[in-house]
């Protein structure tokens, strides 16, 4: 018996390594437009949708500590805890919010697993919110003042459509994944 939660434990462990590592891949991955665009919003409704919200956030968590202790794990291959201090730090902190509200939901999901993209929209929404007043801040305190619709501009409305269309690849990418992955379900 002991050999099995041995065995189910370091499968976790494994899941979640993974997904954090996927996480790091998917920001290097940038689509060159005006405002560039990575692939690590994907990555974090991948990790919530396959491992589930507690074993998702402990993916995202692992990767933002990582690029915190300098790993380039970020956009850009940066990393450092400077750079989530930075003006866009607040967006890669709020990715746990996403995987946090996603953990609140997950009972409801019972029910219909189509739940599950509205909820990962809210959380996506909170990540927009909390990145804004963060950015907000940093650029307030270094001198230099945004009006709330200029931020808007830069920070969020680029990114809609982009993050609502990794959304719904990755809830449909997922949904095969999980099928192919005899067990995943059973792991969370």
């Amino acid at each position: 018996m002991k050999s099995h939660s041995n065995t189910h434990a370091l499968r976790i462990t494994a899941y979640i390594s993974l997904t954090a590592a996927l996480i790091a891949v998917c920001s290097w991955i940038t689509v060159p437009l005006a405002v560039p665009i990575t692939l690590q919003t994907f990555a974090v409704f991948c990790a919530v949708l396959l491992l589930g919200g507690k074993n998702g956030t402990y993916a995202v968590a692992l990767y933002i500590m990582l690029g915190a202790v300098g790993v380039p794990v970020f956009s850009g291959f940066k990393g450092g805890i400077g750079h989530i201090l930075g003006p866009t730090g607040g967006y890669i902190v709020g990715f746990i919010f996403i995987s946090l509200i996603y953990m609140l939901f997950e009972p409801l999901f019972s029910r219909s697993r189509w739940l599950k993209i509205p909820v990962l929209l809210s959380g996506l929404a909170v990540c927009y919110l909390f990145g804004t007043v963060w950015f907000s801040s940093v650029m307030t305190s270094s001198g230099t003042e945004y009006g709330f619709g200029k931020i808007l501009g830069l920070c969020v409305f680029p990114f809609i459509l982009p993050d609502v269309i990794k959304l719904s690849l990755a809830f449909f990418i997922c949904e095969r994944v999980k099928k192919a992955i005899p067990g995943l379900e059973r792991d969370k």
